[in-house]
């Protein structure tokens, strides 16, 4: 990857501060590790209430606060007062995807004018509603377009989305299977 020399932020990215993440991780790697953690309730109907109160970093607990909201529109005996699962799923994946393309770009000193990253998938309700054993409850495809522009070439650009389907934490985990243990806890 390309670097920055000077120190300005581009696109909003302090490149020296991410510089120093770099290097901290590169020498220390028990740094590295960035546990997340989230408490979903449901709050009736289709709807239910996601609570952020923080990461771990590199041993530490950093406190946040956030509440995501997910319900089901209408069509789907939701209230539609909020996004509903595949629509949060799709949005965490941009999102995690527009972090890269941003970052990269600052590393390399190239100012953005625009990204966007639309992003779409099918289901088939015979699988999730259990209709059918041979229809899968997800997608069997989710594509994705990235539209990109600033003061970098073609090939920096393409470099940039390279990187970024390389490194990405959300495009990793939707593109592979990820273990998942389950716990059941009645009552």
């Amino acid at each position: 990857m390309l670097a920055k020399t000077d120190n300005a932020p581009v696109n909003g990215i302090d490149t020296a501060a991410l510089g120093t993440v770099v290097q901290a991780v590169k020498a220390d790697p028990s740094k590295a590790k960035v546990g997340f953690d989230v408490v979903t309730r449901w709050t009736g109907q289709t709807g239910s209430e996601t609570e952020v109160t923080g990461f771990d970093m590199a041993g530490e607990r950093v406190t946040r606060s956030h509440t995501i909201r997910a319900d089901e529109p209408l069509q789907l005996l939701g209230a539609d007062q909020a996004a509903n699962p595949q629509e949060l799923l799709m949005a965490a994946l941009n999102a995690c995807m527009t972090v890269g393309y941003v970052a990269n770009a600052a590393l390399r000193g190239i100012a953005l004018d625009k990204l966007e990253i639309r992003t779409k998938g099918e289901l088939d309700l015979r699988g999730f509603l259990g209709l059918d054993d041979n229809v899968k409850p997800g997608y069997d495809t989710v594509e994705y377009e990235v539209t990109i522009a600033g003061d970098g070439s073609r090939e920096d650009f393409e470099a940039i989305h390279q990187a970024v389907m390389k490194t990405s934490p959300n495009y990793y985990n939707v593109c592979n299977p990820i273990r998942t243990t389950a716990h059941l806890v009645v009552g």
